[in-house]
């Protein structure tokens, strides 16, 4: 056999053994019991994603920076994704963030809500999850909030994080989320 075609028949071979020996994505936490409402004032808990990968975000519909973005990001994640896998967005304004305010919001992205769940409730709780549980920020009086989205796997574990600035943040989510999707549980 020639050099040349020993690297004909090698770097397939190279090729496919890299493929199967991706690291698995890592695990941060988890995300413990809540209950808020959703955009249809329906009472929501985690239990309702168990089984199902998701993604989160915090948002709040009266924001002016990022949330418009990142709503748009999510709808880009919405389309991009298996019909199994759900999204959930937690408001930072739960005074103002009704369920119906969080329906009209929903509306402007073209949120599937059989997908895409909008969650408001007491601030004690929303801010646990944001604090304690995705360990992304506070809920407070100036509506900072982060502006990155959580990628979950179906037993509730956070697998990834990945900010809105990062070009091909859709696409990287994506892919992790299809990762998450096809490992059975």
């Amino acid at each position: 056999m020639t050099r040349n075609s020993l690297i004909l028949v090698f770097l397939p071979a190279l090729a496919l053994g890299g493929c199967g020996s991706r690291k698995p994505l890592p695990v941060f936490g988890s995300i413990p019991q809540f209950e808020l409402l959703d955009q249809q004032g329906n009472k929501f808990d985690r239990s309702a994603l168990d089984g199902h990968v998701w993604i989160a975000d915090f948002i709040y519909t009266n924001c002016e920076g990022p949330c418009p973005r990142m709503s748009s990001r999510m709808h880009a994640i919405q389309k991009q994704t298996a019909a199994g896998v759900k999204l959930v967005s937690f408001t930072v304004d739960p005074a103002r963030d009704t369920p119906q305010a969080l329906t009209v919001y929903g509306k402007k992205f073209d949120a599937d809500d059989a997908r895409w769940s909008f969650l408001t409730g007491s601030t004690a709780t929303l801010n646990m999850l944001d604090r304690d549980a995705f360990k992304l920020g506070s809920i407070g009086a100036g509506m900072d909030h982060s502006t990155r989205f959580v990628l979950v796997d179906k037993q509730g574990q956070i697998r990834g994080y990945y900010s809105l600035g990062d070009s091909g943040v859709v696409s990287h989510i994506a892919k992790d989320a299809d990762r998450l999707e096809a490992i059975k549980s």
